[in-house]
């Protein structure tokens, strides 16, 4: 067998081998409950913010592949243009230098960069903004693996009972339930009891870590009413699969009526696995 049809079957056997992993990565996306909602599990007007984060998500995209098939198509034809014909023996002539096109290959890509980086910085500095008087705050205490909710403005909690911690699927009506008023601004105060965890709800977004003795803020106003999921999404131990919660989105009378049903007070830092010593007044 000669040297070209070696190589003529070894190329046959990677794309096969391509083929079959392409197929299979297809069919267990597939399986995704994330892809059957579509590129990103949320719609526009979830949250204020959701409509812009969608906005620059997918205008990143068109951009990167724009700049992707201009790139795969000028390295396709440098490959037919440039092919060492038939006839031809050694190496094409060679350039050490051409200024223009370095210069362009410079500046092209650094322009690029800098168009990214102000509207990224643009659209983060309004969602991360906090507002001076927000509407509700809730002081989100994370735990394995549970939630603590106080409503701080209303001096309420709500408790969060531990997962079952036996690996079956959480059924939804025994999960820590987070309400929040539509069309109104919230504070969340993201607190650790215990390890790192980070607070997410999917279809608002915006995620951020929880990080013991540190207090990090979302802040965001909820415009559509409904029922959405909530997780814990950093690995803080064994059961963290099951560190689930709902977020429900009702209307101003309900969230009131509910805050009625809760205890008084608020669940602070003692009741964290290792609770800060109270500081003493200098003399």
């Amino acid at each position: 067998m000669s040297s070209q049809d070696r190589t003529g079957s070894r190329r046959a056997k990677i794309l096969k081998i391509s083929s079959l992993m392409l197929v299979g990565a297809l069919f267990l996306s597939g399986c995704s409950s994330e892809v059957q909602k579509g590129w990103l599990p949320a719609e526009r007007d979830n949250t204020n913010h959701t409509g812009r984060i969608i906005d620059l998500w997918v205008n990143s995209w068109i951009a990167v592949l724009v700049v992707g098939v201009i790139t795969w198509g000028l390295i396709i034809w440098c490959i037919v243009a440039y092919r060492r014909r038939r006839n031809e023996t050694g190496y094409p002539r060679q350039i050490s230098y051409n200024l223009p096109l370095e210069v362009f290959y410079l500046t092209i890509p650094l322009f690029m960069v800098l168009v990214f980086f102000y509207f990224t910085d643009r659209d983060q500095q309004v969602i991360d903004a906090r507002v001076d008087n927000p509407d509700v705050i809730v002081d989100v205490r994370g735990k394995q693996w549970s939630w603590d909710f106080n409503y701080v403005n209303e001096n309420k909690y709500d408790a969060g009972v531990q997962a079952q911690l036996d690996g079956e699927e959480g059924v939804p009506a025994t999960l820590p339930t987070l309400y929040l008023p539509v069309n109104q601004t919230v504070e969340f105060q993201l607190n650790s009891r215990d390890v790192i965890h980070s607070f997410w709800i999917p279809a608002f977004l915006q995620k951020r870590d929880m990080i013991p003795q540190r207090t990090n803020y979302i802040t965001l106003t909820p415009t559509r009413e409904g029922t959405f999921e909530g997780k814990c999404a950093e690995l803080c131990g064994e059961s963290h699969s099951e560190m689930l919660f709902n977020v429900r989105v009702v209307s101003q009378a309900e969230y009131e009526a509910h805050l009625e049903t809760l205890e008084d007070g608020q669940l602070g830092e003692e009741y964290d696995r290792n609770p800060q010593p109270a500081l003493e007044d200098e003399e």
